[in-house]
């Protein structure tokens, strides 16, 4: 027995050691390193390391709940006549930064995603691809899902080049919820630009921009033909007789020029913009004139023109009433470019007409120019606005803010006449063609009252009440007042006479009254919970 566990334990350790001078001869692999994320401390807090790189990156975003109340006067059939709606927001931003020779590298991208419904949804947004409406009975024009890539640039030695905010920008709606006062706030544009500075907190910048984002409409008076505006192409005895249709459709051609100077000091900044804005149509149609009779003249190509605008900002830090107080205040003229005066800003953008809330009396037109139907080409519009901004802290958790602006677009005394003289000959008793678009024939009661390439004028007025219990979380309410009027005379009422575009002739005979408004109003309020990480 002792002889067989001797065997057994020496055969054991024979094979012990063969196994470990077998081991020995493999090679032997190392664990690989951990790469352990590093604080990144020199752009500020929240940033980080890209493991293995020394790209510092911060990621962020936002959650935001919106609830919101508005007056709305009528149920009729077909308006909207919603008073509440609601939204829910998520955003996520990426900020990339390395440190180069020639100063700090940054790529930085935001996307926005939301569901809104009722009165929270926007028709400008729709109209660019951006928001995506329901198409059901009760969900039509009243729930969208919305997406945008709002940033998506590159920083580096004073160059910018993606997608950002305008630089002609300066107040850009910085304490409002709505963002409802005048304005130019274009926060989501492609551009290329490039910064210089000198000292003292003095910079200059010139950009070259996108001109789709800046653009509203040319006048096109036909309903069914959106893309088309007439212009006279034959005459009998010295009137005119037969037109022709040029293709209203912008094309892009030159961008946008921008050009900016700006300090930025401790008492605050102050700004001055000027910008470029090219508006550029199609040729006259090759189809057959319409109308009869009259000796054919043609008319020359619808030159381009280039619209422009300036603006000047200030804003003041006021420390000694409160810490975080500030006052800005701000002024732009545009000629031909109307968006850069931010006159749309209460309804929405990119449409000729608008209506800024549902069942409007009227509707405001915000085309940058209409065609000459004699000559054939561009008449611009003009307008202007003035806003003024102030945020107090009440306390570190409390602050409000009041804002307001007033603003005014105006279509030429001859734009709107020689419109109304093309209405004469293509739809003389009906509006049938042209719809609510009609001018009318100058002299009749119809012209009085059409609401047309009218001149108008709005003014916003409104404050807030924010509470932040704890850092990047806010609780607030918000609640503003517009009107909107047309400068001279009266319009019809299309909400109190919703068939006066389909009696044109009963109008200027007598036999059909329609009730007419100068002005109109709305009162908003909205509240909102929005969480910043």
């Amino acid at each position: 027995m002792n002889v067989l566990k001797r065997s057994l334990l020496g055969s054991a350790a024979a094979l012990a050691a063969a196994g470990s001078a077998h081991a020995a001869d493999l090679p032997v692999k190392k664990a690989a390193p951990i790469a352990y994320v590093r604080v990144c401390s020199a752009f500020g807090a929240g940033f980080f390391y890209i493991p293995r790189t020394d790209t510092c990156l911060r990621i962020s975003g936002r959650a935001r709940f919106e609830a919101a109340y508005q007056t709305s006067s009528s149920r009729q059939p077909g308006a909207a006549g919603d008073t509440s709606g609601y939204r829910g927001l998520a955003r996520f931003n990426l900020d990339a930064r390395t440190q180069t020779a020639y100063g700090t590298l940054r790529a930085f991208a935001r996307l926005d995603a939301a569901s809104r419904t009722g009165v929270i949804h926007s028709g400008t947004m729709l109209r660019i691809g951006q928001a995506y409406g329901a198409t059901g009975v009760d969900e039509a024009g009243r729930v969208q899902q919305y997406v945008n890539v709002d940033k998506a640039f590159i920083q580096f030695a004073g160059l910018t080049a993606g997608r950002a905010s305008s630089f002609y920008d300066f107040y850009a709606h910085d304490f409002e919820f709505y963002g409802a006062t005048s304005g130019s706030d274009n926060a989501s544009t492609n551009l290329l630009a490039y910064t210089g500075t000198f000292g003292n907190g003095l910079s200059a910048t010139v950009s070259i921009e996108d001109p789709v984002f800046t653009r509203s409409p040319v006048f096109a008076p036909f309903t069914n033909a959106a893309a088309v505006t007439p212009v006279f192409v034959g005459y009998t005895n010295g009137v005119p007789s037969r037109y022709g249709n040029v293709d209203t459709i912008q094309r892009s051609r030159l961008p946008d020029f921008v050009g900016v100077l700006r300090v930025d000091q401790d008492w605050g900044s102050a700004q001055l913009s000027a910008a470029t804005h090219e508006i550029n149509v199609g040729n006259l149609s090759t189809a057959t004139a319409a109308g009869t009779g009259g000796v054919l003249t043609g008319i020359p190509h619808t030159n381009a023109v280039q619209g422009w605008a300036v603006q000047g900002g200030v804003k003041f830090n006021l420390p000694s009433i409160a810490p975080g107080d500030t006052l800005y205040l701000q002024g732009a003229y545009a000629n031909g470019a109307q968006s850069y005066a931010g006159y749309c800003m209460i309804a929405g953008c990119y449409r000729q007409s608008n209506t800024g809330f549902d069942t409007q009396k009227f509707e405001q037109y915000f085309a940058d120019a209409s065609i000459n139907p004699f000559t054939g080409q561009l008449q611009t519009s003009t307008s202007f606005s003035a806003v003024a901004s102030y945020l107090h802290y009440w306390s570190p958790e409390w602050r409000s803010a009041l804002f307001g602006s007033y603003g005014e677009q105006d279509f030429s005394a001859g734009a709107r006449l020689a419109q109304g003289a093309l209405y004469s000959l293509v739809s003389p008793s009906s509006t049938a063609v042209f719809g609510s678009n009609a001018v009318g024939v100058p002299g009749t009661r119809f012209y009085q009252l059409s609401q047309a390439l009218r001149d108008t004028y709005q003014f916003v007025l409104g404050g807030s009440l924010i509470w932040s219990p704890v850092t990047d979380l806010d609780i607030g309410v918000e609640a503003f007042y517009t009107q909107i009027g047309v400068r001279n005379g009266r319009v019809i009422d299309a909400d109190k006479s919703p068939t006066a575009y389909a009696n044109v002739a009963g109008i200027n005979a007598g036999t059909f009254v329609p009730r007419t408004a100068t002005q109109d109003s709305m009162t908003h309020v909205r509240f909102r919970v929005q969480r910043d990480f």
